[in-house]
């Protein structure tokens, strides 16, 4: 029996196919022992490859034989966010199962690995061959969901093998990526394995019809319901009370030294009573320290504020986690960082309040940064020169700065939505 079975998967594999992974398999282990080396000398790689260890033994005790397990797999924070609303909802409509979610990067699962929104939260082993076997075998999960970007030939393979459904949400796809190159058909194969995939526009449903993938449908992005609950919830602070106390603020979010370079001398030289929030994205004690040395205005930290007249100082800097989200309910406008070398972060999350958002240059293949540049939404600078125009244009021109913000917040509302679409899906699976 056994040997008919193999009989049969060879039949029905393309000729070169097992070749093909046996080369990816090896090359996957390669990169493990790669990034172990690594480890040695880089902190961050150390928590990938350590996290890794314990995954087995984690699962081990936190999911038993009969557990009713839906598994969710994010990259990193970013991509937990955008899949939240379905894991809340999936939470909530299926009480009886376990909602296990896996992250690949350190940088989501070393902040969420506590979140109360999933019974199980660990890493995603390495995708070979063996992993996504023991993985499975351990989790056996009912339902599966990967968001965005996250396409793991070996973990899709075995599920398909399995007959378990497997969604990919909030897809964006580009001809750029792999899949609709010549040399991509290993790539494309493992997206043929997905029992669904939900998109965000009409582009990736056109680029996966050319490669006859035709189990899709266009939800748009989860992001959109993700934020629209954030402006939903209480928001307040009381800090962010006493320190803007009427003032206009401007609060910018997930900086790097190089957005920075662009914020400090509209800080240091700007006229106006504009009060500043920054949150950069590295909050280690010697950025911050160095951050703060730069700015010649009346200067606090986050963690300096207990006991502190917080309406005497002109800029706060934010050097912890998990409140920006909030601080941007306080803002006039907003500036989100990392558009002038890393890659932009989320517009979103102060475009949902219906303020100005103002980026660097680089936002190229951010969809919704796009969209909102191309509708005046999202403002763009290249200079500390033309960051210090555009701030004066509006705060000079009352009715340009709202009708900005309105852009925004139009823009969110109307694409709000995905979530419903894609839980009505699930409901016919499980």
């Amino acid at each position: 029996m056994a040997a008919n079975g193999i009989y049969i998967k060879k039949r029905i594999l393309a000729p070169n196919e097992d070749s093909v992974f046996a080369i990816y398999n090896f090359a996957v282990q390669l990169s493990a022992l790669f990034l172990k080396l690594i480890a040695l000398f880089h902190p961050k790689i150390k928590l990938f490859v350590d996290g890794r260890k314990e995954v087995v033994s984690y699962l081990q005790k936190n999911i038993s034989e009969g557990d009713s397990t839906i598994w969710i797999h994010t990259a990193s924070l970013g991509e937990f966010e955008q899949g939240l609303p379905i894991i809340e909802q999936l939470k909530e409509n299926y009480p009886q199962s376990r909602i296990l979610v896996t992250f690949f990067s350190p940088s989501g699962y070393e902040v969420k690995k506590n979140t109360a929104a999933a019974d199980v939260v660990t890493y995603l082993p390495m995708d070979t061959k063996k992993n996504a076997i023991k993985f499975l075998d351990l989790v056996n999960p009912k339902l599966v969901i990967f968001v965005k970007y996250e396409i793991w030939p070996n973990y899709l393979r075995t599920l398909s093998q399995r007959n378990i459904p497997t969604l990919l949400i909030s897809a964006l796809f580009k001809e750029n990526q792999v899949y609709f190159k010549n040399y991509g058909g290993f790539m494309r194969k493992a997206l043929h394995n997905f029992t669904h995939i939900f998109v965000q526009d009409t582009k990736s449903i056109e680029l996966l019809s050319k490669i006859n993938i035709k189990n899709t449908a266009i939800s748009g992005d989860t992001r959109f319901d993700r934020v629209i609950e954030i402006l939903e919830r209480d928001n307040n602070l009381a800090f962010m009370e006493d320190f803007k106390n009427g003032a206009q603020t401007l609060v910018a979010g997930s900086t790097w030294p190089d957005d920075e370079e662009v914020l400090v001398p509209y800080i240091n030289t700007g006229e106006s009573s504009m009060k500043f929030v920054l949150a950069p994205h590295n909050i280690k004690p010697e950025h911050i320290n160095k951050l703060k040395s730069s700015i010649n205005k009346k200067t606090i930290l986050y963690s300096e504020l207990e006991n502190k007249d917080l309406s005497s100082y002109e800029v706060l800097i934010i050097d912890t986690i998990g409140i920006l989200t909030k601080v941007y309910s306080y803002a006039e406008i907003s500036y989100v960082g990392g558009g002038f070398a890393t890659g932009l972060h989320n517009t979103l999350e102060p475009a949902v309040y219906g303020i100005p958002v103002i980026i660097g240059p680089n936002f190229k293949g951010f969809k919704e940064a796009e969209d909102l540049v191309n509708k005046g939404g999202v403002l763009v600078v290249r200079s500390p020169k033309e960051f210090f125009t555009l701030i004066n244009h509006l705060l000079k021109d009352e009715a340009y700065l709202k009708k900005t913000g309105d852009i925004n917040s139009t823009y969110v509302s109307e694409n709000k939505g995905a979530s419903i679409q894609i839980m009505t899906y699930i409901r016919t699976l499980i």
